[in-house]
């Protein structure tokens, strides 16, 4: 239930360090230099994956990973918990170069022609590859993976749609060609990114057609990738076999794949990759991947994360439909605050509704003179006190349901914003803890009024999140939020083929987020990896996001 309180009166802005002492969090600690990724390559056709001369084969892989998914459909999956353990399992059209996480090489298809109108994308697929119950892989189940990606059935939600919003006919030509057909050209870099990205990997027409169109609840549906399933132990291990007859020849190069569930960020995955019982960690905490980094014998990465961390606002409850009230909450963050919340946790750093990292963004040092992003937040909230006395709630509001997904940076960032919201514009919330998968319900169902967790995207491009995050009825636009300024916007970013126009656009874009928030950006996340060095063929220093380079299959040990 929602109210108005009674209090008349805010309490007066704290300085940071008496905040953090409220909290129990102590102070700041340096901040990370982030690594600007460069656009997908659009022209390494003769680069197919190749094993490395110098490399070993045979041996187990350990490797520890967040993999406990609500389900197993990777096409409607939004996390590592999918991703992260199912990947080595299948192939897709294109892919990210291992080597450095950016070069798009072929895949699935052997190579592709672009029409010089930009509208006709065609791609010549290998022959002879199997999927691992023996059947034929041909252009048939190209056609079935990616109507359903494009055009998801009732019932279905797959981030990913957002991307191939402009293909309005999948022709297959003969078994081992296929064209897409789009209504208007997309940039080149942007498309192939698409057909790149880890998430849409290639699945049998049958099992499609065998299970109704959803995978949720079929545990090893049939890859052609470079690892087959054998087993699996809910929440303990996953553990896949080299596939003898891949059609990459001489890939893999491990002979098997133990893939442990770990936790992101949490004191279980630091320990076992600490002594030893993991040869390569993704998502370590901060402070096991210091101590990792000074070990013998120890490589580690820092890389950006594809995601945003951040508070949704239930735009269906009366007060949180009010743009003004909504800015007012997104003014009361102390961002800087709020990384050193969890700087023994997870490697965060500040940001707004886009990339801080990405070039067509507001860039950090700007931005950081921007109300809400300031390290000084006095001005921020005046103003959000301001904006809450217009819109009537001078106040403040009391009983919001604050949804919390169950993990260690959600539950220690829910508690600050909790007392953040209270003590600068004197909104009251309630903290209601769930797990992943309930949070999706809950949220998905609009069964709150403030929740708080991480969504990602395919690419780094705005093209991308821009729809899927804040488009009207997106799939992770959790807010019910709409403005058709902003999205006449996007449409124009969409089509505008020259970067710097674009860049234009999206910087407008962007004042209207401030001014009308769709969500409270929190924070952009980091990755720290680190592994022993008898692990080679993996260096994720540029990479982008987790979600690309995953199969293991150039993974090879001394």
């Amino acid at each position: 239930m929602i109210d108005h309180t009674s209090d008349p009166k805010h309490a007066t802005s704290v300085d940071r360090r008496t905040f953090l002492k409220r909290v129990g969090t102590a102070a700041a600690s340096a901040a990370i230099a982030s690594r600007l990724p460069a656009p997908g390559s659009v022209h390494a056709q003769d680069a197919t994956l190749r094993p490395d001369p110098a490399a070993k084969r045979g041996g187990t892989l350990r490797y520890g990973v967040h993999t406990a998914p609500a389900h197993f459909d990777v096409h409607q999956s939004g996390t590592v918990a999918n991703i992260g353990a199912q990947s080595p399992m299948y192939d897709t059209l294109l892919r990210r170069s291992p080597k450095d996480g950016q070069t798009i090489i072929p895949d699935l298809a052997w190579k592709w022609d672009i029409s010089p109108d930009g509208k006709k994308y065609t791609f010549h697929l290998r022959k002879g590859v199997k999927f691992h119950d023996g059947a034929d892989f041909t252009a048939e189940d190209v056609k079935a993976t990616y109507d359903r990606i494009a055009h998801p059935p009732k019932g279905v939600v797959i981030p990913r749609t957002p991307l191939f919003a402009t293909v309005s006919e999948i022709v297959v030509i003969d078994p081992h060609k296929i064209e897409f057909r789009m209504s208007e050209p997309r940039p080149k870099a942007f498309m192939l990114g698409a057909f790149a990205s880890g998430w849409n990997i290639i699945v049998r027409k049958k099992s499609l057609e065998e299970n109704g169109g959803n995978l949720r609840q079929v545990m090893a549906y049939p890859g052609t990738g470079p690892f087959k399933h054998v087993s699996r132990k809910d929440k303990e291990v996953w553990i896949m076999e080299r596939n003898p007859d891949y059609w990459n020849k001489g890939l893999p190069l491990v002979d098997r794949l133990e893939i442990y569930h770990m936790p992101p960020f949490s004191a279980e995955l630091g320990a076992a990759f600490l002594s030893g019982k993991l040869d390569y960690a993704r998502l370590l905490d901060p402070v096991s991947w210091r101590k990792g980094k000074e070990m013998q014998g120890v490589s580690a990465a820092a890389f950006n994360q594809s995601v945003i961390q951040a508070v949704w606002m239930n735009m269906k409850k009366k007060p949180l439909a009010d743009a003004r009230v909504r800015r007012a909450m997104h003014l009361a963050m102390d961002r800087h605050t709020l990384i050193e919340v969890v700087k023994d946790t997870a490697p965060m750093q500040v940001g707004g509704f886009d990339y801080p990292f990405h070039p067509m963004s507001t860039p950090l040092a700007e931005l950081e003179k921007k109300l809400g992003y300031q390290r000084d937040i006095k001005p921020a909230v005046q103003e959000a006190r301001r904006l809450m006395k217009e819109a009537g709630y001078a106040q403040g509001i009391k009983g919001l349901d604050f949804v919390v997904r169950d993990a260690n940076t959600f539950k220690l960032w829910a508690v600050a914003i909790q007392a953040m919201l209270k003590e600068h514009i004197n909104i009251e919330c309630n903290l209601r803890v769930v797990q992943i998968s309930n949070w999706f319900e809950e949220v998905g169902g609009g069964n709150f009024d403030l929740g708080i967790s991480a969504i990602v995207s395919t690419l780094m491009d705005p093209s991308d999140y821009f729809t899927a995050w804040y488009g009207k009825d997106g799939p992770q636009n959790y807010s019910y939020w709409t403005n058709p300024a902003f999205h006449d916007l996007t449409n124009q970013i969409d089509r505008e083929l020259d970067d710097n126009r674009r860049k234009a656009l999206v910087r407008k874009g962007e004042d209207i987020l401030e001014q009308d928030p769709p969500l409270i950006p929190v924070a952009y996340e980091q990755i720290y990896d680190a592994w022993y060095n008898k692990v080679h063929g993996q260096n994720p220093s540029t990479y982008f996001g987790i979600y690309d380079v995953v199969r293991w299959d150039q993974a090879w040990l001394t």
